[in-house]
């Protein structure tokens, strides 16, 4: 419960500190135009039946969570985010629930998928800005593992959650209409599997 209480915490303050520049953006920018959350794509889906959207959904969560199992077997040893989990077993659930919903894949997919891509689409097109938010994306993930895995499997990571990164860029925007609701669930969902597979030690 204690780990739990304090994946609460760190979440509130992570949400808060990775919205905070895309609400001041929006404060000076769109304020008078839309309201934040819709501005951010935080809203539901009205076309999500016609754009096949959890057709989508299913299939890229299918290759996020299939590579991040290879990802993890070929990483067993290396300290990692969810190595705090590690061994805890069913008592470590709430704790990889709240870590992964709240504490990673939401403030992830407000700043990646509905700061950075939105804004520089409107500005360069949705090419444009799919491509520089999954590179972000990517370089991120490596770079956290580059002192741990050496050059070869950091640029694998690199590639991996580019792909993944942009692959979630386009079902938001294209099969979406804007919403972060697909991507947030992908990584979330991606997140819970790789927690759980530390508390139960599967790899």
């Amino acid at each position: 419960m204690e780990i739990a209480v304090q994946k609460l915490i760190n979440s509130a303050v992570q949400i808060v500190l990775f919205t905070l520049i895309p609400f001041i953006w929006w404060l000076i920018t769109a304020r008078k135009e839309t309201g934040f959350f819709k501005w951010i794509g935080l809203k539901g889906i009205k076309s999500a039946k016609e754009n096949k959207t959890l057709f989508w959904v299913i299939g890229i969560l299918i290759c996020f969570t299939g590579l991040s199992a290879y990802m993890l077997y070929s990483m067993r040893g290396i300290e990692m985010a969810t190595s705090e989990f590690s061994g805890l077993g069913a008592a470590a659930i709430p704790a990889v629930l709240i870590y992964a919903i709240l504490n990673t894949s939401l403030p992830e997919e407000i700043v990646f998928r509905g700061f950075l891509l939105k804004r520089i689409s409107a500005k360069f097109g949705f090419h444009a800005g799919n491509i520089v938010q999954a590179v972000i994306f990517g370089i991120m993930h490596g770079v956290m593992f580059f002192s741990y895995t050496g050059v070869v499997k950091a640029i694998v990571i690199t590639l991996f959650t580019g792909v993944i990164g942009w692959l979630m860029g386009f079902v938001n925007e294209k099969k979406a209409e804007g919403s972060l609701i697909p991507s947030w669930c992908i990584h979330a969902v991606a997140n819970i599997f790789s927690g759980l597979c530390a508390a139960f030690m599967i790899f």
